[in-house]
C-alpha cells in the first residue's frame, strides 16, 4: 500500500474509533446534529452540514472483479467520506453541494480523492406548488433506484446491474468489426491501466447507466395531483464514465434528453415510466468514425419502467430498462436489463434483503455471415443482512453469486461488507 493511501486508512480508521467511542455516550450524535444546522437574517438564510463515512470492504473469489469495481487483486479496503451541504436562502431559493473523499467514484485501489461531485442551486418559485427548477451537476432523474443510491439508504452495497454491469460498447474509440464487441483485452491505443486477466480495457467501455450519472446541466420538476414528472438536459448521456460529467470535458455540442413520469395511486405504490435519448461517445472518438460521420450520429437511447411497493415492514423495487447503443461500423446493438428487489424489516434494528438482476443481448449484423449477439447474457443474485446499531450507525455484510454465458468469468463470487456512521 503507498504511503498516502496508508495514511488515508489510518485517519479514516481513527475517525471510525472516535465516532463509534462516541456514540456510546448518550445522545452524542444527536447533539452534533443540531451544532452542524445553521441559521442567519432572521431565519432567512439557512445551512445545513450532513454526511456519511462508509469503510467498506470486497473480497472476490478470482480477478477480475466484477461491476464497476477496479483492482487486480481479489481483496480491496474502499473507504469513503461524503459531506453534504444544503442552504436555504430565502423562500425560494436553495444550494446544494456535496463532496467526497475516496479512492475513486467507483470502489479502486488508487489513491486518495477529494472531488466535488454534486453542486447546483434549486428554485422554487411557488410555495403552494410543487414545482422547481434546478442548475449545476447532480444525479439522473431516470428510474426509481438514484434517490436511494446513498449507502444509508440502499439496502445493498453496490449498485443493481443495470448500473454497472459493463457493456462491449467504448466511448472513446469505435469499433472495427462486430468482434471487438466481445474482444475484452482489445486496446487500440496506450496509456490505458491493466485490471489483470486481460481486461485492460474495462474502464473505457459502458454500462447502461453509470451509477447515479451526476452528470451537468439542468432539470425541472413537479407534482400534478398524483402524478410526478421531472425532465433534464445534461451534456453526457446516461452511460457516460465520471469524466464525462463535468463540463470542463464535455459541453453541451451534443446534449442528452431524459425524463420521468411517475404514477402514485395510493401510499403503497408508485410506477414510473423513463426514457432517454443523447450521444454516449466522447470527442477523442471522432477520428475513428466513417467518414462523414460525426459524434452526435450515434446515439444511446433508452427506455425505462419500475415500481416500488411497500406495505408493512416489506419494501419492493423493480426497474427494466431497453437500450440501444447506435455504434459505428456496427448498427443497432440492444440490451435488455432488469432488477427485482426487496427488503424485509426484521425488527426496528435488523433487516435482510434479496435481489434478482439479470442482463440479456440482442444480436447485430454480421457481414455475410449469421447475425452474433453483441455481448454475453449474465444474471446475477445479491443477499444481504443489515443492523442499524442507532440513527446514526449501520453495518451490512452482502454476498453476490454472478454467472456469464461464457467459458471465462468474471469473480463469481463476491462478499462485502460495509459499516457507516451517519452524521
Amino acid at each position: 500500500m503507498q504511503p498516502r493511501q496508508a495514511s488515508l486508512g489510518k485517519a479514516l480508521s481513527l475517525f471510525l474509533l472516535v465516532a463509534t467511542l462516541d456514540i456510546a455516550r448518550a445522545d452524542f450524535l444527536d447533539e452534533a446534529d443540531q451544532k452542524l444546522s445553521l441559521s442567519a437574517f432572521n431565519n432567512q438564510v439557512r445551512l445545513r452540514l450532513s454526511g456519511t463515512l462508509d469503510l467498506e470492504g470486497y473480497y472476490i473469489d478470482r480477478p477480475p472483479p466484477p461491476g464497476l469495481i477496479f483492482t487486480p487483486s481479489t481483496a480491496l479496503f474502499n473507504p469513503r467520506l461524503i459531506v453534504f451541504i444544503d442552504a436555504r436562502i430565502g423562500p425560494y431559493v436553495s444550494v446544494f453541494i456535496q463532496t467526497r473523499v475516496d479512492r475513486g467514484f467507483d470502489p479502486s485501489d488508487q489513491g486518495a480523492q477529494v472531488r466535488l461531485d454534486e453542486y447546483g442551486f434549486r428554485v422554487s418559485p411557488w410555495k403552494d406548488v410543487p414545482f422547481a427548477v434546478q442548475v449545476g451537476k447532480f444525479a439522473t432523474v431516470v428510474g426509481n433506484w438514484v434517490p436511494r443510491h446513498y449507502s444509508w439508504d440502499n439496502p445493498f452495497i453496490n449498485a443493481p446491474l443495470p448500473y454497472e454491469n459493463v457493456t462491449g460498447v467504448w466511448d472513446s474509440y469505435a469499433p472495427e468489426k462486430v468482434d471487438d464487441l466481445l474482444d475484452w483485452g482489445h486496446v487500440p491505443h496506450d496509456g490505458v491501466t491493466d485490471f489483470g486477466d486481460g481486461y485492460s480495457d474495462k474502464y473505457l467501455r459502458l454500462p447502461v447507466i453509470w451509477g447515479p450519472s451526476y452528470a451537468s446541466g439542468a432539470s425541472v420538476s413537479g407534482t400534478f395531483n398524483k402524478f410526478d414528472y421531472a425532465v433534464e438536459i445534461k451534456n453526457a448521456s446516461l452511460s457516460s464514465r465520471p469524466e464525462s460529467w463535468d463540463l470542463t470535458q464535455v459541453n453541451f455540442e451534443n446534449p442528452t434528453f431524459s425524463g420521468r413520469v411517475g404514477f402514485r395511486p395510493n401510499e403503497m405504490l408508485n410506477l414510473g415510466f423513463s426514457a432517454s435519448d443523447g450521444s454516449y461517445l466522447r470527442s477523442e472518438a471522432a477520428s475513428s468514425l466513417p467518414p462523414g460521420r460525426g459524434i452526435g450520429d450515434y446515439r444511446e437511447i433508452l427506455l425505462g419502467q419500475d415500481i416500488s411497493f411497500a406495505w408493512h415492514h416489506f419494501q419492493l423495487w423493480a426497474e427494466v430498462f431497453e437500450a440501444r447503443f447506435e455504434v459505428p461500423n456496427v448498427g443497432n446493438a440492444d440490451t435488455l436489463s432488469y432488477y427485482i428487489e426487496g427488503k424485509y424489516k426484521i425488527n426496528s434494528q435488523l433487516f435482510t434483503a434479496l435481489r434478482w438482476n439479470q442482463q440479456l443481448y440482442g444480436k447485430v449484423p454480421n457481414g455475410d455471415d449469421p447475425p452474433l449477439q453483441w455481448g454475453n447474457d449474465i444474471w446475477r443474485v445479491d443477499a444481504v443482512v443489515g443492523y442499524r446499531f442507532t440513527n446514526y450507525l449501520q453495518v451490512k455484510l452482502q454476498y453476490s453469486l454472478t454467472r456469464q454465458d461464457t467459458a471465462r468469468q468474471e469473480g463469481e463470487h463476491l462478499v462485502a461488507g460495509q459499516f457507516t456512521v451517519k452524521f
